[in-house]
């Protein structure tokens, strides 16, 4: 009855159904061919792969990924995949703590990809191996806290800055006034004790003296052969030797399959979407439309 009186929105509504489905279906085959490596987990004994990619500013997802590791009875080794230049001091101890209860259980091994340094070496030093490439930035084993004061510009343009606090320190290190010499100290004294929180946590990880890692804890930078040479790092080589020594600890023999913590994933509609996106980019960068509002670099 509804096609015979509505034949074209008859029509239009089973041709929007199949299109959906097909669409549907394109997007989840989409979707697997293009994951990369398998994350399904069989009985084969793999090694798992952490990725540490950039500043470090929330721990939630590492520690998630290796909790689910160490509770994966087919992933029998770790690999701690790090590319950062470090990032907060909390969130860097959080991840600390957890890589060192993971190795109560299995292996786990961090390599150093471009950049591992400051709180990226923290993680690092937690490993029970660290693999560096010849020429890994890392160290820079120090505390730094730091802004700009704006005082004297806000007094050339005659800006007064209104402050209500609760309590005498309660603005330390404001950008709007002098910084007193009871409010450096205090902020000295943060960065010693975290500092000295750092010296600890590598010289546990790496089973060093604290006096050791304290000579080495002015700030500065090493090269993955110099990290080597002063005991920061065990061995040199890349992502796949880390992987062959996690597996040669761990005893998995035989060709070693490696699992991610998570993969990408694509989808036809995002994959539409995205060339929709570049499209528009590239007429409105050619119109010159609101390109000094939208397309600054």
């Amino acid at each position: 009855m509804f096609s015979r009186r509505h034949p074209i929105l008859f029509f239009i509504l089973v041709f929007s159904a199949i299109a959906g489905a097909t669409l549907a279906a394109l997007t989840i085959t989409l979707s697997v061919a293009l994951r990369g490596d398998d994350i399904s987990f069989t009985d084969v004994h793999k090694v798992g792969i952490i990725e540490i990619e950039g500043v470090i500013l929330d721990a939630r997802t590492v520690l998630e990924d290796l909790k689910r590791f160490r509770e994966e009875d087919s992933v029998r080794a770790i690999v701690l995949r790090i590319d950062s230049p470090g990032g907060v001091v909390g969130p860097a101890q959080e991840i600390y703590r957890e890589v060192r209860k993971t190795r109560d259980e299995k292996t786990v091994i961090a390599s150093m990809g471009s950049i591992a340094a400051s709180g990226g070496y923290y993680v690092a030093a937690a490993a029970e191996g660290v693999m560096a490439n010849p020429g890994t930035i890392t160290g820079s084993i120090g505390v730094i806290i730091e802004y700009t004061n704006f005082k004297s510009l806000l007094d050339k343009i005659g800006l007064v800055p209104v402050v209500i606090k609760s309590g005498e320190y309660k603005d330390l290190a404001s950008p709007v006034k002098p910084m007193s010499e009871e409010e450096r100290e205090i902020l000295q004294t943060f960065a010693d004790q975290t500092h000295t929180q750092f010296i600890r946590a590598v010289a546990q990880g790496r089973g060093m003296d604290d006096g050791a890692v304290a000579r080495l804890a002015d700030g500065r930078i090493f090269n993955g052969e110099q990290a080597r040479e002063l005991g920061l790092v065990d061995r040199l080589g890349n992502l796949q030797d880390a992987v062959d020594w996690a597996a040669e600890l761990a005893g998995i023999e035989g060709d070693v399959k490696t699992v991610y913590s998570r993969t990408e994933k694509y989808s036809l509609l995002g994959l539409l979407t995205e060339g929709a996106a570049a499209f528009l980019s590239r007429h409105l960068k050619a119109t010159d439309l609101f390109a000094g509002y939208l397309y600054k670099p």
